[in-house]
């Protein structure tokens, strides 16, 4: 069960707390608890109906209105508007819906929908990627466990999974390129997508994953002899980014290595010759298309 303040309430809904609090008062959208130093907190429903009155509201229908309808009617409303309209702010809060709830079959039935809808490129940068920094603010406001974080990420892994077996497996002449987490590093998404991305541009891709030892991806990169490698660094690993790079370009002289990740957009460091940061997948798209 979620417990969030109002300002909590406030960034992952995009609305106002000021207006919220009008809400509460005059039409009686939703009731908040209190604490015993009656501090009002908001419950994981609360912020559902939160999400779905201000899609209704931004959509032309009146507040005193919308207070007057049930829950089946709002979910009925909502369900039409997020059919019939491009704004990929409906769908994003949509998937925060199904996440708070793990309804496993909504969200995968959702992000599916979405593929189809905007195809996959799209649906990933423009609606997936904002959403997983929502789910950011969830998690560090400890309103998601590490069981959220996993159920959505394998569902959002399966996808691109799925996208990149879809894809014609370049020529052994393709140039090549290791993609890989070092060790430490978990997140792989992003690597995923970059995977996607990579080998719908004709790169003959060999994925390595998570948590990678650097003696194992030296032997990868003496068998391969990749033309490109690849990272990740979302979290903070063994060693300063400055000094992991030095040692990507030391031992790999003749790739062109490119990084991204927190880690890597936080990172002020001296520029290596062979190194190149990014921080979007357009940025990425613009580097291996040279």
């Amino acid at each position: 069960m979620g417990k969030y303040s109002i300002k909590e309430l406030e960034k992952l809904s995009g609305i106002k707390a000021h207006t919220i609090r009008i809400w509460e008062k005059r039409h009686k959208i939703i009731a908040p608890a209190r604490t015993t130093t009656n501090i009002r907190f908001y419950s994981d429903d609360d912020l559902k109906k939160i999400i779905n009155v201000s899609l209704l509201n931004n959509n032309g229908i009146k507040i005193s209105h919308i207070a007057d309808m049930t829950t089946d009617e709002v979910n009925q409303k909502v369900l039409e508007f997020s059919e019939a309209k491009n704004d990929v702010a409906i769908h994003i809060d949509q998937l925060i819906v199904s996440m708070i709830d793990m309804a496993e079959e909504s969200f995968d039935k959702k992000l599916s929908n979405l593929i189809l809808r905007f195809g996959f490129e799209k649906t990933i940068v423009e609606i997936i990627y904002p959403f997983l920094e929502k789910i950011g603010i969830l998690w560090q406001t400890h309103n998601i466990t590490p069981a959220h974080e996993h159920f959505i990420s394998n569902l959002i892994r399966q996808k691109i999974i799925v996208a990149i077996d879809g894809l014609a497996i370049p020529p052994p002449t393709a140039p090549r390129m290791v993609l890989f987490l070092p060790e430490g590093e978990m997140h792989e998404l992003g690597l995923l997508f970059y995977n996607y991305l990579a080998r719908k541009e004709s790169y003959r891709t060999y994925y390595l994953g998570q948590h990678v030892p650097h003696d194992d991806l030296r032997g990868v990169v003496e068998v391969h002899k990749p033309d490109w490698l690849v990272t990740s660094i979302t979290t903070p690993v063994n060693e300063p980014v400055d000094y992991y790079f030095q040692k990507l370009s030391r031992d790999f002289p003749k790739a062109v290595i490119c990084a991204s990740g927190l880690q890597v957009i936080r990172h002020k460091g001296q520029k290596i010759h062979n190194v190149y940061c990014f921080s979007t997948a357009a940025e990425f798209k613009a580097l291996i298309k040279g």
